[in-house]
């Protein structure tokens, strides 16, 4: 399986990862349940948050993803992005699911946003000691 293959069945079967943005100028990491298609990452959260205040300062991210926890030899994806701030009804439509139910009524709720990551860079990382691989988007 080449690379990309890899890198797109990792964004297929992890959905949590963690989100870095920059916080007074240093980075702030959560972890955030992402969608994708295809390279593109969606995220769903609040308009109120202070993600979204240090997304619109600096729309530059940093995500881990696919590391499942069972060992060293676990692959998962760094990716290098850059998000936008969308509140585009047929994206709230394709990303809202039933457990996003205890933070917004619905995906018409006003304070549902979606982080929209467009990867500049992605790595594929810790394929059995292999050195990391540069995914070409």
């Amino acid at each position: 399986m080449n690379s990309k293959k890899e890198a797109l069945k990792i964004l297929k079967e992890s959905y949590v990862g963690t989100m870095a943005t920059v916080r007074q100028n240093k980075p702030h990491t959560r972890y955030m349940t992402f969608f994708n298609d295809e390279f593109t990452l969606y995220t769903a959260t609040s308009k109120q948050t202070e993600k979204v205040d240090e997304l619109n300062a600096n729309p530059h991210t940093h995500i881990l993803i696919g590391y499942e926890g069972k060992g060293m030899g676990d692959e998962y994806l760094e990716i290098e992005g850059t998000v936008s701030i969308s509140d585009d009804e047929s994206i709230k439509e394709k990303v809202w699911n039933k457990h996003m139910k205890p933070w917004f009524s619905g995906p018409e709720d006003p304070n549902l946003v979606i982080l929209k990551i467009s990867p500049d860079a992605m790595r594929l990382m810790n394929k059995k000691g292999e050195e990391p691989k540069e995914i070409t988007l």
